[in-house]
């Protein structure tokens, strides 16, 4: 074999057929749609919109969204033909494990890996923050060293509801899908029901003249307001979409794959996009987006500045809100949607990780099950100690451009393994396909590349160093321990050590690039980034080309 071997269709659809030692099958396509609903609806809807409108598109934000929308529809096919197609856990994971080989799934797993943990972590953190703001509305401080980690501004011991948060969900997943699945359903419900208020509230205090111009002219910078300033905002509020994937892990665990996988990741993402337009609308239109410029006052600001001028203008000018409780309301409804958020990560971090794990390409703790609930309990028990641990005390910053790169180089291999499926698997069977093949998955390459191109050196860098990260366990246990590699030969796991050490020198290399870029043009001064990546680079020489020339010696043998 090699590191581009591929799983048989065959061998997949009988895992996902194994109802007696695999996950259990619980799952409906509504269930699916609420599991997406629940992932997609968070952060992005009731902040970035806000952030993006007041800084780059103005009341235009809602073609920004439509943009943004039409790169994951885009990918939301594919995932759709890939998801009924191959209904097994792991998403574009098993996807790029069927099409492109072992090699190129272990690259978008690692990815996986990013987007899932380190989105949860994040959430979780600001989770902790929005219920500090729902006990101030009440009256009651709570104390700051329990609400900070050791690193903030005003340092704290642990950021403890971070913590309670992560574990709630994680213990939630174990007890099952199908009990995770309600709880979320619960939680979808309220959120969606209050979204749905302020924007029944909220367009009846529209003032046309904030609309008006729907796009704000250039301000002679580059992304600052005209078309530009759209374009760069689709790529910022792309954040707001990220969830609709996940709703492809649990394909394992649902009852009808075939027809229930496409219902749920297309209509989870079509409710959510009419939801986040009319939203955008009812924002920029009862406040003026020059409003949401709040220089950092907090997340929660520019829905809390669109309440406060739902109400009518005294002789002063100043506006009295009709209905002040409404900032309550939606204070508790992005606590709900963080945890729906942080609950559908978690569950797609585990279930990425027991597909990886039963190729044997990561540890068989992984791939256990719960004898009773039949869910992979010590991989959600791992996660639920990390992920906290990096809530607790690493500081809650956005890294939504983070999240966001790793999703969006998913979406890119998952459209090019449509292409290759249809080429290389013509007759295979599928219960959807993808229309207009080949402009769709080309399109959606381009769009999401292009979304990619306007994320800032920093995070490029950050994905150059977790890519290195996983090349490097790829290289120590992957390589000998892959189901399908591991009775290959010596010479034959050699050459698979040449061929990833010398990925792993271009890697280091442009790291290199990236990071001279990024010290000599970035705004941010600070040496630490360039610093840490110099370092990487360094050791990872070394180490790659130590694996480099235990290859060269198998040939020269």
């Amino acid at each position: 074999m090699s590191l581009f071997v591929k799983k048989s269709i065959s061998s997949l659809l009988a895992e996902s057929s194994d109802t007696e030692h695999g996950l259990k099958k619980t799952l409906s396509a509504r269930s699916l749609i609420a599991l997406g609903i629940g992932a997609i609806i968070g952060a992005g809807l009731f902040s970035i919109t806000g952030v993006a409108a007041a800084n780059y598109a103005g009341p235009g934000i809602m073609i920004s969204f439509i943009i943004a929308a039409l790169g994951c529809a885009f990918a939301g096919l594919c995932y759709a033909e890939f998801a009924s197609m191959i209904p097994v856990a792991g998403s574009a994971y098993t996807y790029s494990y069927a099409t492109m080989g072992e090699f190129i799934a272990w690259i978008i797993g690692w990815d996986l890996v990013l987007e899932y943990a380190v989105g949860a972590a994040t959430v979780a953190s600001s989770w902790s923050g929005y219920l500090v703001q729902l006990f101030k509305s009440f009256g009651v401080a709570l104390p700051h060293a329990l609400m900070a980690t050791p690193f903030d501004a005003i340092p704290g011991i642990l950021n403890l509801p971070a913590v309670f948060i992560v574990v709630v969900m994680s213990l939630v997943l174990i007890r099952g899908t199908s009990e995770s699945s309600w709880v979320n359903g619960i939680i979808v419900t309220i959120k969606v029901s209050i979204v749905i208020i302020f924007i029944a509230i909220g367009i009846h205090y529209v003032r046309p003249e904030n609309l008006h111009p729907l796009i704000p002219v250039n301000t002679g910078t580059f992304g600052s307001f005209g078309w530009s300033g759209i374009v760069r905002a689709a790529a910022v509020v792309f954040f707001a979409y990220i969830g609709f994937d996940a709703v492809s892990t649990a394909a394992q665990e649902t009852k009808n794959p075939a027809k229930a996988m496409p219902i749920g990741i297309l209509g989870s993402l079509l409710i959510c996009t009419v939801l986040y337009i009319a939203f955008a609308y009812v924002m920029t239109g009862v406040a003026n987006y020059h409003m949401f410029n709040t220089g950092g006052s907090g997340d929660l600001a520019p829905v809390a500045i669109a309440i406060q001028q739902m109400g009518h203008a005294g002789a002063n000018g100043v506006v009295t809100p009709d209905y002040p409780w409404l900032n309550i309301a939606i204070n508790i409804a992005i606590l709900l949607g963080y945890s729906s958020v942080i609950l559908v990560m978690l569950l797609g971090q585990s279930r990425v990780f027991y597909s990886m794990s039963k190729d044997g390409l990561l540890p068989s703790i992984f791939s256990k099950l719960h004898p009773k609930h039949r869910t992979p309990y010590k991989s959600n028990l791992l996660f639920m100690l990390l992920v906290s641990a990096f809530g607790a005390f690493i500081p809650g910053r956005i890294v939504g451009e983070m999240t966001s790169i790793g999703t969006l180089f998913a979406f890119i291999l998952v459209c090019i393994g449509v292409l290759v499926l249809r080429k290389n698997m013509k007759d295979a069977p599928r219960a959807f396909r993808v229309p207009f093949v080949p402009y769709v998955p080309i399109l959606g390459v381009l769009v999401c590349l292009f979304m990619m191109v306007f994320l800032p050196l920093d995070t490029w860098m950050r994905l150059v160093v977790w890519m290195m990260i996983g090349l490097d366990i790829y290289l120590s246990r992957g390589i000998r321990k892959s189901e399908l590699n591991k009775n290959d030969s010596s010479a034959t796991h050699h050459k698979s050590y040449r061929i990833t050490s010398l990925c792993g020198l271009i890697l280091t290399l442009l790291l290199v690039i990236l990071a001279i870029c990024h010290h000599l043009y970035a705004d941010d001064s600070s040496t630490a980034l360039f610093t840490f990546s110099i370092v990487m680079v360094i050791f990872h020489v070394i180490y790659y080309s130590i694996y480099l020339l235990k290859g060269r010696k198998s040939v020269n043998l």
